[in-house]
């Protein structure tokens, strides 16, 4: 009989219409998730704007600056905040100059270079550690990570440069620093989230590693790939301390970071031609403005790659960190 009633309700559950469920947008708030107050709103907001602020004004400050006359200046006691007598004349003076153009033309291909090394060691390296069945893949992997945390120090690495031939050659402003662990693990992380089936599928067609490399796990892995190469380059880009080690004397041969490392620490003239070249434009412009001048121009090349590269680094970075 309890058999019976049991079964009588069961199938009377089984029966009765079920309450419907509500969907969940996209858009809408997890349920753990407590709704925005107008508090809450208004702080974000502010903070928000603090920060822009403080990223906002010091560029303006530079630019500004850079713009100004000589009179400018000295009427505003050292760097100008609002504009007072515009001129290109720092810039001029600045593009005028064989040393900045040369500089120039050294960082473009000590960026380009460098980023193509380092991309090329970086992607076969992460690749390699990737697959589980490499050769001594873990052993490897620890003995990358070991060097995160302990390194030669600067006098060992010095010698070695230099005893292979490295002092005053183009390829110690590259080499001595073309890997970055850190971004190995980013890309590693990335490469083992690729799907096995697809690449036992390629194997099963006769692709080799190589193959499966190009074809499979770098097209689906443009992201990270486009924000390792952003890393790598701004890292070429902003470099000037392996100048000061391996050419120093050399200024053909110096990037442009380190040329305005050098103009500020004079603080009154460029190194090169400027002075003697351009004793009037000189003597008519601002230092400061100059010093601004070139501190604009080595920021303009990443102002302008930068927006191409930032859609990709939730996708990129954050994505291959979660997956690994």
């Amino acid at each position: 009989m309890t058999n019976t009633l049991t079964i009588e309700r069961t199938s009377a559950n089984a029966d009765a219409p079920k309450p419907a469920t509500r969907r969940r947008k996209p858009n809408d708030r997890a349920p753990w998730e407590e709704p925005p107050t107008p508090v809450g709103q208004a702080a974000k907001g502010l903070t928000l704007g603090v920060v822009l602020l403080i990223m906002v004004v010091p560029l303006w400050i530079v630019v500004v600056t850079s713009l100004s006359t000589q009179a400018a200046v000295t009427r505003a006691g050292g760097l100008v905040i609002w504009p007072d007598g515009i001129t290109f004349e720092a810039y001029k003076v600045m593009l005028e100059d064989v040393t900045v153009r040369n500089a120039l033309l050294v960082s473009l291909g000590i960026t380009a270079v460098g980023t193509l090394v380092s991309m090329a060691v970086s992607i076969m390296c992460a690749y390699g550690l990737s697959r589980s069945r490499s050769f001594a893949h873990r052993f490897l992997l620890t003995l990358l990570i070991v060097t995160m945390f302990v390194n030669g120090g600067l006098i060992p690495t010095f010698l070695v440069v230099t005893g292979l031939g490295g002092y005053g050659a183009w390829w110690s402003l590259i080499l001595p620093s073309a890997i970055s662990v850190f971004n190995i693990l980013v890309l590693r992380a990335f490469y083992s989230s690729t799907s096995t089936d697809l690449i036992e599928a390629a194997r099963i067609d006769g692709a080799g590693d190589w193959r499966i490399l190009w074809s499979i796990v770098m097209p689906t892995s443009r992201a990270v790939t486009a924000v390792i190469a952003l890393f790598y380059g701004v890292g070429y880009w902003n470099a000037f301390f392996n100048v000061m080690l391996y050419m120093p004397t050399d200024s053909e041969k110096w990037p442009l970071q380190y040329v305005l490392l050098t103009y500020v620490n004079r603080g009154n003239g460029m190194p090169g031609s400027i002075n003697s070249g351009f004793g009037t434009a000189f003597s008519q412009t601002a230092p400061l403005s100059l010093q601004m001048a070139v501190v604009v121009l080595t920021l303009v090349p990443l102002l302008i790659v930068y927006p191409f590269v930032q859609k990709h680094f939730r996708t990129g970075v954050l994505t291959g960190a979660i997956k690994g």
